[in-house]
């Protein structure tokens, strides 16, 4: 903010002559980041600032009790005050050989200052994590996507997609991340939103997996696998990327205690899944199941529908012959994958906890897409085993089997359900899409998920 309120002129008189008399402390380099504490520097204190035609200087406020500290910069002709919201302020422009920034009013907190010449490097990022999945003491995160994979289409003459049990391409190089993870009593939200903020955090649970996952979607982003959380807990999450750059919060709620389905996760074949499923708890060491611990009886069958599949897909011209302007048979067998493996992987679920802000407050929760499912009771699936315990399962979305529709050649003979007859009894219907009309994006929730951990049907 740039101060030029005529009543502040006594005031900027004596900022500026401060600024550019005082002793400089410090020169901060061009791109660079730099921690400082209250307790070493003076009060207040100046550095001096690199000239630059392009200049950002962004400050991070990395304790509550900093709050209250006020950052000023001159650029060699003005001063301005860098406003700090949640924790984070910045400002750019065009700064002289004898710019500088006056710190003041932190106290003995710390504060990180970086000075860069491309763009603001403290910042909350627009893409949040991924929630997948959450047992009584167990949760499955995702970062936010760093990168993005794409499917190289067939040509003639050489029709060709990947095999049903393609393994995972080499990983892109990743940024650094690190979850963050607190019970929703920890009131993080009341912290200043930043890296070296939220890293001071004693997170909860224990990490046991952090891996790069490429998920069903094309997005490469890593995965957490965490244990020792709570039953019956709402759950606050965060990812920092190299330390300076924020995303979320998400939330979650784990399971009750009585929970009986375990987690299945990082299964190349279906690289979307990462949720309970009906199964008996893994054998011991496991926490879960993953492509490793699967039974072989209910990998091999989805294994050879798909490359059935495939072997069908490839019968029609693809890369040579257009049966649509906008779908490919790349697209369509990325969409039957996700079917597939929706449908093939009951998810078992508990009714979702109700946030006023995602509901709104005068509005009525929709109820999730929930069938009770009786102990002994014979599967969707019938190459799963038939468990001797009671869950509720979590119906796929209806959108999944419309997006392998519209997806694929005609010849397929690819249909769905209709809401007029009975689409509800075996889809999650009108959550995301309108139910009557299909009209996109304008269902009940628009989404199968949102941030604040409720889930309606099962979807990517």
């Amino acid at each position: 903010m740039r101060i030029t309120s005529l009543l502040q002129t006594s005031f900027l008189c004596l900022l500026s002559a401060s600024i550019t008399f005082a002793q400089v402390q410090q020169s901060l380099s061009l791109n660079s980041l730099s921690t400082f504490s209250g307790s070493s520097i003076s009060n207040p204190a100046t550095f001096g600032l690199p000239a630059s035609s392009s200049l950002t200087v962004s400050v991070a406020i990395c304790s509550s009790q900093a709050t209250s500290g006020r950052f000023f910069l001159t650029n060699g002709s003005d001063v301005f005050e860098i406003q700090l919201n949640t924790g984070f302020g910045s400002w750019t422009g065009s700064a002289a050989n004898n710019a500088s920034l006056l710190v003041e009013g932190v106290g003995q907190s710390t504060f990180e200052v970086a000075v860069s010449d491309n763009g603001t490097v403290h910042e909350i990022l627009d893409v949040l994590p991924l929630f997948g999945d959450s047992t009584a003491n167990q949760a499955i995160l995702f970062s936010p996507p760093f990168a993005f994979e794409t499917t190289p289409e067939p040509t003639y003459p050489n029709y060709s997609l990947p095999l049903a049990n393609s393994s995972l391409p080499d990983a892109p190089p990743s940024p650094t991340f690190d979850l963050v993870i607190a019970p929703l009593s920890a009131q993080l939200t009341s912290l200043p939103q930043t890296g070296c903020s939220l890293a001071n955090v004693s997170s909860t649970g224990t990490v046991e997996l952090n891996n790069t996952w490429l998920r069903g979607s094309g997005d490469w982003r890593s995965q957490w696998f965490v244990d020792g959380l709570s039953p019956d807990t709402n759950y606050t999450a965060y990812v920092i990327q190299d330390e300076v750059k924020v995303s979320g919060p998400i939330y979650f709620v784990t399971k009750s205690s009585s929970f009986p389905c375990p987690l299945v996760y990082s299964l190349p074949y279906c690289p979307s899944t990462a949720y309970a499923v009906p199964l008996p708890p893994p054998q011991s060491p496991a926490l879960a199941y993953d492509a490793a611990s699967l039974p072989t009886n209910i990998s091999d069958p989805l294994l050879q529908y798909m490359t059935n599949f495939t072997t069908m897909l490839l019968t029609f011209g693809c890369g040579r012959d257009l049966y649509s302007p906008l779908q490919t048979c790349s697209d369509c067998q990325r969409e039957y994958r996700s079917w597939l493996c929706d449908v093939s992987f009951p998810r078992c679920s508990e009714p979702s906890f109700t946030s006023s802000e995602s509901s709104g407050s005068n509005a009525q929760a929709p109820l999730s897409a929930l069938q009770p499912q009786p102990s002994g009771a014979t599967p969707r699936n019938p190459f799963f085993p038939v468990v001797n315990y009671t869950y509720t399962s979590l119906l796929p979305c209806l959108e999944v089997c419309h997006a392998v529709d519209r997806a694929c050649p005609y010849f397929l003979g690819i249909s769905c359900p209709v809401p007029q007859f009975n689409a509800d009894a075996s889809y999650g219907v009108g959550f995301i899409d309108s139910g009557e009309s299909g009209v996109v994006g304008h269902g009940t929730t628009g989404a199968a998920q949102d941030r604040w951990g409720n889930l309606w049907c099962n979807g990517n």
